[in-house]
């Protein structure tokens, strides 16, 4: 690899003795929450994943899905995507390495998470995120990474002007609760590659929905430019300096996420009778506040970082090890529904009266499968088969270590 004279070579990834806690923890339970929301998807069909009228158990657990799970999993990762853009630059230059070297770095890494997101999208799933925090990987290390502490602000006033524009989605879906009437239920988003009968047409669908689906995520650069301006601060490193701000993120980010969430909750779990206008309002803002959940949950996982006194107990240990193998465990339960829950494949939820429970049956298993899997690999002190890939592709095969 080839060193740059302003500056020493880049160093490798950082030491599992060097990480902060709580972004590992906070990775590793989310991805159950991932889990929740993608097998749903994938076994119904669509999206938000929504298997017509629900029965029995499955109201509830339709409920829950829509109040903790859809559309409230993926902005915690774009939080804390934008908080490891700052974090790996931090540790670039603490190491020696010039500003061109950090670029170049983030610059290759965001490329690649790019051509894995494409791999991953054409052979497994649609619903792909990499290709989107490869293109904002790039798009942030060169609009904003060496920005002054003033211009990151503006996110601030963003994120208020959002909350203001849910207030007036909620007092439209209100009123039309009030004054509407009909039956009308959320709408889905039909999925072809989730409902082909081959892999073959799967594929060929996925390589027709993979762009379309992109473009539709990248506006998540707000809730990553937000993770940004947060590792600024140090903020889920110390969280126990940070409380206060940890406390009200966490209230007001779940917070808001729930109460934006309730009318589609309830409307999907069938509790709930509306025109469709206002379900179709309704779905509109149970996405908006979704982005909320992002710093919400990410703040209550940094508050049970500080909270944790034995970070080596068996709980901790494994949800810290998964968190470090995130990427791994995403794709991995991409393989999982494609074994398990297409209907060219085994569609193991189709089989059963409640589908909606064998999905989340099957959703914990593989998640609980991913943690034993990194926990075995935490003892080794080996990283994810995906981490080395994406590793060795940003670092070269001769990076220089931290020691």
């Amino acid at each position: 690899m080839s060193v740059d004279t302003t500056g020493r070579a880049p160093s490798g990834p950082v030491r599992r003795a060097d990480r902060a806690l709580a972004p590992d923890l906070t990775r590793g339970a989310m991805l159950l929450i991932i889990a929740l929301a993608n097998s749903a998807g994938v076994a119904f069909a669509g999206e938000p994943g929504l298997d017509g009228a629900p029965r029995g158990a499955g109201r509830g657990l339709t409920f829950l899905l829509f109040e903790l799970a859809h559309a409230r999993g993926y902005p915690v990762f774009a939080f804390m995507f934008g908080y490891g853009i700052v974090q790996l630059a931090r540790r670039q230059d603490a190491s020696g390495s010039s500003p061109r070297q950090v670029r170049a770095l983030l610059l290759r890494r965001g490329v690649w998470l790019a051509v894995l997101g494409f791999a991953h999208a054409a052979l497994l799933y649609y619903g792909d995120f990499l290709g989107a925090y490869g293109i904002v990987c790039v798009a942030m290390t060169l609009a904003l990474l060496r920005r002054s502490d003033r211009f990151h602000r503006i996110v601030l006033v963003i994120w208020a002007l959002s909350f203001a524009e849910l207030l007036v989605v909620g007092g439209i879906v209100v009123h039309g609760i009030l004054t509407g009437a009909g039956h009308s239920p959320l709408p889905v988003g039909h999925v072809g590659s989730l409902s082909a009968s081959s892999y073959a047409d799967s594929l060929t669908a996925r390589l027709a929905e993979w762009p379309a689906h992109t473009l539709t995520t990248l506006p998540f650069v707000v809730i990553a430019w937000l993770g940004m301006w947060a590792a600024r601060r140090g903020i889920l490193e110390r969280p126990d300096r940070h409380r206060t701000v940890l406390v009200r993120t966490a209230v007001l980010g779940i917070g808001i996420a729930i109460a934006g969430g309730l009318p589609a909750a309830l409307i999907g779990a069938g509790w709930l009778d509306v025109d469709e206008s206002t379900a179709r309002t309704a779905l509109l803002l149970h996405g908006g506040s979704g982005m909320f959940a992002g710093p919400g949950y990410a703040a209550f996982f940094g508050l049970l970082a500080a909270r944790v006194t034995r970070p080596d107990t068996t709980v901790v240990r494994a949800l810290a090890a998964l968190g470090r193998r995130s990427l791994s465990g995403y794709l991995f339960q991409s393989v999982a529904w494609l074994v398990l829950l297409l209907p060219f494949t085994l569609d193991l939820a189709g089989r059963y009266a409640d589908p909606t429970v064998a999905v989340l049956v099957i959703a914990v298993a593989v998640w609980l499968g991913t943690v034993l899997i990194a926990l075995r690999l935490d003892d080794r002190d080996r990283p994810g088969p995906a981490e080395t890939v994406l590793r060795r592709l940003t670092y070269g095969p001769r990076a220089r270590r931290r020691s």
